[in-house]
């Protein structure tokens, strides 16, 4: 399936740009691939550069309030400068890498609901810069990544929504300023005790970081409390792991920990 995209650059008579990717689907670590076709205009221009970029919405906190902002967090540049005729073709091949933290967006056929990814494709005429819409792009899970995600579907949890924050996890090393939470509705067992289940999957190429934390309720005498569990595993390990029942045993470990039950 192939995203394509036209942009009129720099004003009525500039060079237009259509980018095509090969493939728009791509897991963390992968690869991006297609090419940029810039067609002159109605006159000769310098061009500065030609790059891409993944962008992704991201909540920011700031102070009392929050807002979502389009953040680019992998760039590539694809030409430097080069003179571009009245109505010539210039064809950019390109091989973008996609970042191991790199958000997921699709599981099993299915868009995450809350999830934005694109590849954003900019174009510098005359110290102009356009930078044109986002070709979508859909980013799914890695192996070990989805072997998790069908645990705590067996468990009973239900998929509601995700979403990227800007910010950096407690002890979890980042290489990107955001993380993606994965939210869940609370299996029936674990209803009574659970209001919510986020996950954080942050990936290198040797291992897989998990970050579980559970929005509990509060009782009668007790107030409602986050906990949280943190798995890190290399990926022939977690291809190994029996995950429904180490979530399990993990999530009743905590609930009892804090005095809750079934």
């Amino acid at each position: 399936m192939v995203f394509k995209k036209l942009m009129q650059a720099m004003g009525v008579g500039g060079p237009s740009v259509e980018t095509v990717l090969t493939n728009p689907n791509c897991r963390p670590g992968g690869q991006l691939e297609g090419r940029i076709q810039v067609l002159g205009g109605d006159h000769p221009v310098d061009i500065e550069y030609v790059a891409v970029g993944l962008v992704t919405r991201v909540e920011v906190e700031s102070g009392d309030s929050e807002y979502d902002t389009n953040q680019e967090f992998h760039r590539l540049p694809v030409t430097g400068a080069f003179p571009l005729a009245a109505g010539q073709r210039y064809d950019i091949p390109f091989r973008c890498d996609v970042p191991w933290e790199t958000p997921i967006t699709d599981l099993y056929g299915r868009h995450l609901t809350g999830m934005t990814m694109g590849l954003r494709t900019e174009l510098e005429v005359a110290r102009a810069v356009d930078k044109g819409d986002l070709d979508p792009v859909a980013v799914h899970p890695l192996p070990a990544q989805e072997r998790v995600l069908d645990a705590l579907v067996r468990l009973g949890f239900r998929f509601t929504r995700a979403d990227v924050e800007r910010g950096r996890i407690h002890g979890v090393h980042q290489t990107l300023p955001f993380y993606q939470e994965i939210e869940f509705y609370p299996a029936p067992q674990y209803a009574r005790a659970i209001n919510q289940l986020e996950l954080t999957f942050v990936a290198t190429p040797q291992h897989l970081q998990i970050v579980l934390e559970i929005d509990k309720r509060g009782g009668v005498f007790t107030e409602g409390r986050d906990a949280f569990g943190r798995f890190n595993v290399d990926y022939a390990s977690a291809d190994r792991t029996d995950w429904a029942a180490q979530l399990d045993a993990w999530l009743r470990q905590s609930i009892q920990q804090r005095g809750l039950f079934f």
